[in-house]
């Protein structure tokens, strides 16, 4: 029996050995696959007019430049074009309205990277079917952030920091019973987003943000990647941080547009970025920033049932674990029967 015991480190050693590479394996995939070499998937645009031979090439021609990957959407007027910008349905807007020119009015705000493909490749269409094109930034990044990163960084900052502080109050702090807990995990979630909020805004001056609606939707995520932490903790124990790294950090963060704005993701990383704390969050706090009076439901609500779900089952285990330990009768003592 001694010998089965001294053999059990080396061989839970030995696993952490394969799972850990295997994770670097994956976290260089994960990474590389959604940021090395990004290509435009699916690209809406707004288009205004567009009746000219010279327009239908012109449109045609910048379909080919994106690999076939614009999806235009004809609309009544310039002012509807602008709504569907600023509802974050359409990336850009081309006005056709003028005979032989092409007016392309990109959203950086909406996502940088796909402005840079448009403003790219609209010229170059342009000089090739013969039209002149005047490209106008409609939505311009803050002078701080032109890259439209400081979103994806502050986001990274709370949730990294969250399911990292969960696993320290456990370590340092086992004693706390359910309900301490989770106000404890509040309280740090509260104080750490106000400090990242006023860090980026008020000592750098990044970001200009609507302050406590940011604080608040950063301190919901921080508080998402930490009940998630201690949802797994009480399901699997000690390999909590496996798929808590994995949901979080290792597919979250590549999915969540931060970095690379959706249509140039590829298509299973669309598909989950949005229902992964990490994208519901970068969604929610980009809107708030940029969009601000047209916030959307799904974001919010999405952060508020990873929250809900966590929590309850952190509760109902982590109860039911007491009261088992509680029942349990005490191990006897060397000697006894």
């Amino acid at each position: 029996m001694a010998e089965g015991n001294r053999s059990s480190p080396s061989l839970t050693a030995a696993g952490l050995v394969v799972l850990i590479a295997a994770a670097a394996g994956f976290f260089a995939w994960s990474y590389t696959y959604a940021f090395a070499n990004p290509g435009p998937q699916e690209v809406p645009v707004a288009v205004v007019g567009g009746e000219g031979t010279d327009h239908r090439a012109f449109l045609t021609g910048m379909d080919k430049a994106l690999d076939g990957a614009l999806v235009p959407h004809p609309v009544s007027s310039y002012a509807r074009a602008v709504d569907a910008i600023e509802e974050q349905t359409d990336f850009a807007i081309f006005d056709l309205r003028q005979a032989r020119q092409v007016t392309v009015d990109v959203s950086s705000a909406s996502g940088a990277s796909v402005a840079t493909v448009l403003e790219q490749a609209a010229p170059a269409v342009g000089r090739a079917v013969g039209v002149k094109v005047v490209v106008r930034d409609l939505n311009p990044t803050q002078k701080g952030d032109p890259r439209g990163l400081v979103i994806f960084y502050v986001t990274l900052a709370a949730v990294v920091v969250g399911f990292v502080g969960a696993a320290q109050l456990w370590m340092h702090a086992s004693g706390l019973g359910p309900g301490p807990r989770i106000a404890f995990t509040v309280a740090y979630s509260l104080l750490g987003a106000f400090a990242i909020v006023a860090v980026v805004d008020w000592l750098l001056g990044a970001l200009h943000l609507p302050f406590v609606p940011v604080w608040l939707t950063l301190a919901l995520a921080m508080y998402v990647a930490s009940a998630v932490f201690l949802m797994f903790l009480v399901l699997i124990g000690p390999w909590a941080i496996i798929p808590t790294w994995a949901i979080i950090v290792l597919l979250g963060n590549p999915a969540s547009g931060g970095v690379v704005s959706w249509p140039l993701l590829p298509l299973f990383l669309r598909i989950i970025g949005p229902w992964l704390p990490s994208g519901a969050a970068i969604a929610a706090i980009h809107t708030e920033v940029y969009f601000p009076g047209h916030l959307h439901a799904q974001p919010f609500l999405v952060l508020t049932g990873w929250a809900v779900l966590s929590t309850v089952v952190f509760w109902v285990v982590r109860q039911r674990q007491a009261r088992v330990d509680t029942a349990s009768p005490p191990e006897p003592l060397p000697g006894q029967g």
